[in-house]
């Protein structure tokens, strides 16, 4: 049995974050994690979602997949987040979810943790990097212990050059581009290497 028990935690609302995190859990999985993957509960109200068909649709396509509870990171030794930017920072819904960890945060149960994020916007300046640095002060508020890819392999340069966290733009139907996933993946990788070595 695996040692790194890797929550992966996304909020998406046309497709790029999900298929994002999809990458990360598979990735996760080939590096010899146990994963469970996790989407943050939705918190726009029903009408204005079925109003915007591509949102949604998407709400459709991805009802089966478990909302993320704090007990899927009390279980974890391992964090990925992943949810778009707005307005420079990351999406409400994913922080009314961090929101709710609180106790859990006040017992200790967040800490020494690995932890990286992902993100995206419509535009290739749309706030990643606020957002990604954003969410890494709320690990460190935690006591988790942060693992962003750095430059530690070609794929950041290829998918942006971003140091923080894999960022995209969004894409339609959740169609990531090989760059992209590639960088996810590594990331990944880089993650569950690091959780192997906390745990033993």
């Amino acid at each position: 049995m695996s040692d790194v028990r890797l929550a992966v935690i996304y909020y998406s609302t046309y497709g790029t974050n999900h298929a994002m995190a999809e990458a990360a859990a598979e990735a996760g999985r080939s590096a010899g994690a146990e994963v469970r993957l996790r989407k943050v509960r939705e918190t726009a109200p029903p009408e204005v979602v079925k109003a915007v068909e591509a949102w949604f649709g998407h709400a459709q396509k991805t009802a089966d997949i478990p909302v993320a509870e704090p007990a899927d990171l009390e279980w974890a030794n391992a964090f990925l987040f992943s949810a778009p930017t707005r307005y420079g920072t990351v999406a409400s819904q994913m922080r009314a979810f961090i929101d709710t960890l609180g106790p859990i945060w006040q017992e200790g149960k967040l800490a020494d943790k690995a932890a990286t994020a992902l993100t995206s916007a419509q535009n290739m300046h749309g706030g990643q990097e606020t957002t990604l640095l954003g969410l890494y002060a709320t690990f460190m508020h935690w006591g988790s212990i942060l693992v962003p890819p750095g430059y530690t392999d070609p794929s950041s340069y290829a998918a942006g050059g971003n140091p923080y966290g894999t960022s995209s733009v969004a894409v339609k139907n959740g169609e990531l581009s090989d760059e992209v996933r590639a960088a996810v993946e590594a990331q990944t990788r880089r993650l569950v290497k690091f959780a192997h070595r906390i745990a033993g």
